[in-house]
């Protein structure tokens, strides 16, 4: 009896632990920002890109944070980090598929460019 006891109490704690572990992908882009642009100009820039990427395929689960540095050391010298996180690295393949050809996508590269601009990128999972 205990033992059976012990085995439903396992299985028990893998499906509520499984959870915990899913890993999400996130994407953390480098930004330099123009002279002339200004926190707020940056904020609304992120706010179209995520309002553009939830209507792409892989997208709809989305979220984007915008990180001003207030001191740097080691990382290197970034104006701002664009910060992307998908639930699952599954969605963040469809989204990402669906994205480098998107004409939306190169819109709003195009028409932020004299504001902002981030050459740097790294994928990372985060648990």
């Amino acid at each position: 009896m205990k033992t059976i006891v012990r085995l439903m109490l396992v299985f028990m704690l893998m499906f509520v632990a499984a959870p915990a572990y899913a890993a999400e992908a996130t994407q953390m882009w480098k930004c330099e920002m123009d002279d002339d642009a200004s926190e707020e100009d940056v904020i609304a820039i992120a706010q179209e890109w995520l309002k553009t990427a939830k209507k792409m395929e892989g997208g709809e689960q989305l979220k984007a944070y915008v990180y001003f540095p207030v001191a740097v050391n080691a990382i290197g010298e970034a104006d701002v980090w664009f910060v992307v996180v998908a639930p699952s690295f599954a969605e963040w393949g469809k989204f990402w598929d669906n994205y480098v050809n998107s004409d939306a996508a190169a819109e709003a590269a195009e028409r932020n460019k004299e504001k902002i601009i981030c050459p740097d990128s790294a994928l990372w999972e985060s648990v």
